[in-house]
């Protein structure tokens, strides 16, 4: 039975009412339109096809960017059998008669390649499956996903399959395609240059969902060409990618910790927008922002815990969207605080000592004596109060008894740390005079 993809004879259906999108399926991998890091001839699968030697596949990338189209092509360069499966709508029997059927077609010489889409949402048990009908030859699977296959998939699943990343189209892939559309379509859109920009821009890196904005647009029947004002008051923008539990959400999360570390006000306004436009919940990243000043300003502007906690608390009052103000504001101070991630760098080093110490004891000199027993052991003998010392300073040891004093706060030389640098060198000199 033909497919959606086959032409009679290298002419295209000609049955009508054929989306855009399909009837602009490529049919052969020179025109499919980006991708060229894993289709061009020195990327994987120009050199597996050349080499005449196809193993098994994962495709990871966004919707819209032809995982499924390549996994069609693929099919046909090989000569193999495209069965073609989804994850959400396939249980267990069905998976058995799939790979019944692909037993049956190898025994007559012909190999399956099946393709599975959202591949990430079998269970594991389902996913291991497909481990003996991969080893032995029955399937060659392509799988296709948009989360990230180190977390999804099972790592028997990965050992056997190569894991290609394809990506979002860029403007210039947008453009070639729009050309591409109008071409199948015998006209030009009714769109001005910088509406024609705007429409690419909607689209957002997916090919599948600038046909069908394009396939609208094409039915207008317009005096004039429309502007990007006008374009925008006929067609919804589509919503920006983003999961708020998924990859996207921790890309984004990264890019704007990452800016502030940078100081960089300008890329962290901007990356704390797209993930409020995404619809991530304001109070997680009013716990970020203030985690950052912990990790990343620190003691350098002991102040930048106080404006987040603060602005945070004004979100708590005024609520959306007139408390993101006052995280947008917090987000600005930090990336333009002093840096610092010396307290923090201390505090890893002080649980590494501590995990790696043990259970020493800490000196008796500092162990208070409420009994006569202990008193008797020692505890508290030698203790000199500070208070009473010079300087208010004593020198005297507080780490254990065994071990080699260490060095785990390292204050830099910025903002309100470097006083604190100047305090810690100042004791550690005193305490060097007092134990010489």
């Amino acid at each position: 039975m033909s497919d959606l993809f086959e032409r009679k004879g290298g002419t295209s259906d000609p049955a009508p009412n054929r989306p855009l999108a399909d009837r602009l399926r490529p049919q052969s991998l020179s025109e499919v339109i980006g991708q060229e890091q894993v289709l061009g001839p020195e990327a994987p699968l120009g050199v597996m096809l050349a080499s005449g030697s196809l193993s098994s596949l994962i495709f990871w990338g966004p919707p819209g960017v032809g995982k499924t189209t390549i996994a069609r092509l693929l099919a046909r360069e090989t000569d193999l059998h495209f069965e073609q499966i989804s994850a959400i709508f396939t249980g267990v029997p069905d998976l058995k008669k799939v790979f019944e059927a692909a037993k049956l077609r190898r025994g007559n010489g012909k190999g399956t390649l099946l393709f599975v889409d959202e591949i990430h949402r079998f269970n594991k048990a389902q996913q291991d499956g497909f481990l003996p009908h991969m080893e032995d030859g029955t399937i060659l699977l392509v799988g296709a996903t948009t989360e990230n296959p180190s977390f999804e998939l099972n790592a028997a699943v990965l050992s056997r399959a190569q894991v290609l990343v394809l990506e979002r189209l860029d403007l210039a892939d947008l453009e070639r395609l729009t050309q591409r559309a109008e071409k199948e379509l015998g006209k030009a859109l009714p769109l001005t240059p910088a509406a024609r920009d705007a429409l690419q821009v909607m689209a957002d890196g997916d090919g599948r969902a600038l046909l069908n904005l394009i396939e609208q647009i094409a039915a207008w029947t317009v005096d004039v060409p429309l502007d990007p004002d006008a374009l925008a008051k006929r067609l919804m923008r589509r919503a920006a990618k983003y999961d708020k539990s998924g990859d996207e959400h921790y890309n984004l999360i990264s890019a704007l910790h990452k800016s502030v570390r940078g100081s960089d006000p300008d890329a962290a306004l901007y990356w704390f927008a797209r993930m409020l436009t995404g619809g991530e919940d304001p109070r997680y990243l009013a716990r970020r922002i203030t985690r950052m000043a912990v990790e990343d300003i620190g003691l350098a502007d002991p102040q930048a815990q106080s404006v987040c906690l603060h602005a945070w608390e004004v979100y708590e009052r005024l609520g959306s969207p007139e408390g993101e103000l006052a995280l947008a504001q917090a987000v600005v101070y930090l990336a333009l605080a002093p840096k610092s991630n010396g307290a923090y760098m201390g505090y890893k080093a002080a649980m590494r000592l501590a995990k790696q110490s043990g259970s020493e004891p800490p000196p008796k000199h500092i162990l208070n004596a409420p009994t006569s027993l202990m008193k008797d052991q020692g505890y508290g003998t030698g203790y000199a109060y500070d208070h009473d010392a010079e300087e208010g300073f004593s020198g005297q040891n507080y780490f254990p008894e065994e071990m080699k004093r260490p060095v785990l706060y390292q204050p830099v030389e910025r903002g309100f740390e470097r006083e604190l640098k100047k305090r810690l060198d100042y004791f550690a000199k005193l305490r060097t005079q007092r134990n010489s």
